[in-house]
């Protein structure tokens, strides 16, 4: 298992290298910069710009530079000061601005994703073990609505249903009145009030992928000659299943953490967006449009190396859950 492990982890650091390289690659690819961005909108307000203020933000920013030059200075000091430059559009260091949406994010989701797992793996267990009953029937229903309906569709819809019954309008974490105020426990009530929303959208998609794949996994197990020799043994349905077949069943979930891992900081933008949510997802959408190429380069290297790690990490879960793995 050490061999494996260590094994992963050579391979890890100059793959996290490779994903630095692309990330800044992939915020170069839209045409022009922030520069470019600033100046059109100042004439669109009826405003103008000299070449020599363009050339002067350009120097300033270090914009007027050539591309590996930028790369350096970006990553080296990420890497050695933890300085992810400025952001443009907020005029505020990028740390700060992640310092503050990082954890909320971080937060909302790993809740969901709990809730997630909670709720669709005994739902997916059951329907594989009661396979064509009115249960196995009602959550192949609910997983292919889940499938079909949009996230933030789905927001919309339970925002309007909550504000016709109630007139209880949920649009962020917090009400207006306590957005701006210190914490309390009204505070905290009222967040409780507004969380549950974004919990539920959140969690319902990945509930209704997850009970699709557990029980197309566990009903391939229980009909491998293994399971009949075990029930033959004499074991009870329950043991039998957990004990066998549910952890090779298990590998395709396992198998997701490394594309959990960046969900959990970037979130479903367009729901954040929909719902007004204080989350990564949002920023990062606007830094794109507004080409704020050091806010949009952070955020977009986070989620690429928590890939790379979520990725290691499933290696790692799967090698102690199936042997087989580690000798392959």
């Amino acid at each position: 298992m050490l061999t494996f492990v260590l094994h992963r982890l050579l391979i890890l650091v100059p793959f996290l290298f490779l994903v630095s390289i692309i990330s800044f690659i992939v915020i170069q690819l839209p045409a022009g910069n922030y520069v470019d961005t600033y100046v059109n909108v100042l004439k669109m307000q009826g405003g103008t710009v000299s070449e020599a203020q363009i050339e002067s933000i350009e120097a300033m920013y270090g914009l007027d530079r050539s591309l590996p030059v930028q790369y350096g200075m970006w990553i080296t000091n990420i890497v050695l000061r933890g300085n992810f430059g400025n952001s443009f559009r907020y005029n505020r260091p990028v740390a700060d601005i992640l310092s503050e949406r990082v954890p909320r994010t971080i937060s909302i989701s790993l809740v969901a994703i709990l809730l997630t797992w909670l709720t669709a793996v005994p739902l997916g267990i059951l329907s594989a073990v009661r396979r064509y009953s009115f249960w196995d029937h009602l959550f192949t229903f609910i997983s292919l609505i889940g499938l079909a309906v949009p996230g933030f569709l789905l927001a919309l819809i339970l925002m309007y249903a909550v504000y016709a019954k109630t007139g209880w309008m949920i649009s962020g974490l917090f009400s207006p009145e306590f957005r701006a105020v210190p914490w309390s426990f009204a505070k905290f009530s009222d967040m409780l009030k507004n969380i549950w929303l974004p919990l539920l959208v959140l969690s319902i998609t990945g509930v209704a992928g997850i009970i699709r794949v557990l029980r197309a996994s566990l009903l391939d197990e229980l009909n491998k000659q293994y399971v009949t020799t075990a029930r033959a043994k004499g074991l009870s349905e329950w043991q039998l299943i957990m004990q066998y077949p549910m952890r090779i069943a298990l590998n395709p979930l396992i198998s997701t953490v490394g594309w959990m891992l960046p969900a959990v900081v970037g979130g479903e933008i367009v729901v954040s967006k929909v719902l007004n949510l204080p989350t990564t997802g949002p920023v990062l959408l606007e830094a794109t449009i507004a080409q704020d190429m050091y806010l949009a380069g952070g955020i977009v290297l986070i989620l690429s190396v928590l890939t790379v790690i979520g990725t290691f990490v499933s290696d790692v879960l799967l090698a102690l859950n199936d042997p087989r793995i580690r000798i392959q």
